[in-house]
């Protein structure tokens, strides 16, 4: 399951690839109290992803990636809320749209720049972000949130339940079709110059790639991805709260990534479930520590998993070939 980032002639699906979704539908038939759960849970691996391509393949450092998920969140909420539009994928591909045209005009200035500069812009567009919905509080309802979230029926048919299987299943269907674009693009020759930049972009300027458009290309797809997991998350939640647009939303994002691994597709679908399963499990347990508990187990992979919890299952696989 492991993909360091790069190109690969041979691009087919292995079977390992097979397990992540064999275990979100057994979820749906063995855990059917916690699909809410569940379908944060999916919504956040799209999140991941969207991250990853960026972070994990060509090396973009950012701690404001909420702003692309918290603008396409607010896109899908005032389409339904404000402009009566309810169905689900004009919803959906409206959080995209806006997702990708914040991530372009952004992208094309922040990523001519490198390192703290770059580290510092992309968390002062997610606080410009944050401020605009405080203010704007005739479109997002402000510091109360956004409320009247009408989704129709799913192609008129699959109405949301109480239950959440409508939206578990609406999600994982969503996560699928984002998980084979994320594929398709790091395994083909514009991955490998993705690699190649992230590695030495200086050679990748004596060579004549178009580094910058490349650059800006990559930040625009994760950011559309982003968009489309906020509106998601709004369609679920059926409600647009000012937490979409938090630093904390992009930290955590960020702590989910590393404890999966970073670089590395299907970590992007370990972090989550890990972390979140893990804080709600300390949340129970431990109601006003339960962020202690993120922190060590954190900490814990850093200092001795290189490579996240991936890389903990590589080095067990490893040392079992040799034995044998």
């Amino acid at each position: 399951m492991r993909h360091e980032g790069g190109y690969s002639a041979d691009a087919r699906v292995r079977w390992p690839e097979f397990l992540p979704w064999i275990v979100a539908l057994a979820g749906l038939f063995l855990l059917p109290e916690y699909l809410s759960l569940g379908a944060r849970i999916l919504v956040y691996i799209l999140y991941a992803l969207s991250l990853d391509l960026i972070v994990g393949y060509a090396g973009i450092i950012t701690l404001g990636h909420s702003a692309y998920f918290g603008v396409g969140a607010y896109a899908a909420g005032i389409l339904a809320a404000k402009a009566g539009i309810t169905d689900p994928l004009a919803q959906l591909a409206a959080a995209g749209a806006a997702g990708a045209l914040l991530g372009i005009g952004t992208g094309a200035i922040i990523l001519r720049t490198r390192a703290l500069t770059l580290l510092m812009l992309t968390l002062a567009i997610t606080s410009v972000c944050l401020e605009i919905a405080n203010k704007a509080t005739a479109l997002t309802g402000g510091a109360d949130g956004l409320s009247g979230v009408v989704v129709a029926p799913i192609l008129g048919l699959f109405r949301f339940d109480i239950f959440g299987e409508t939206a578990y299943l609406y999600c994982l269907v969503v996560l699928l079709v984002g998980w084979w674009l994320v594929r398709k693009m790091i395994y083909s020759p514009f991955g490998a110059s993705l690699t190649g930049v992230r590695e030495n972009s200086l050679r990748m300027h004596a060579i004549g790639a178009p580094v910058y458009w490349r650059l800006v290309l990559v930040y625009t797809c994760s950011a559309a991805i982003a968009g489309v997991a906020g509106g998601l998350i709004t369609q679920t939640n059926q409600f647009v709260g000012l937490n979409v647009l938090t630093f904390e939303s992009a930290g955590e994002l960020l702590v989910m990534l590393i404890l999966g691994g970073v670089g590395r597709i299907y970590g992007a679908f370990v972090g989550p479930v890990v972390y979140l399963i893990a804080q709600d499990l300390f949340a129970k347990q431990f109601p006003e520590y339960w962020g202690f508990g993120i922190g060590v187990m954190l900490v814990l992979v850093v200092m001795f998993a290189r490579g996240g919890i991936l890389g903990i299952l590589d080095a067990l696989l490893a040392k079992l070939r040799r034995k044998s």
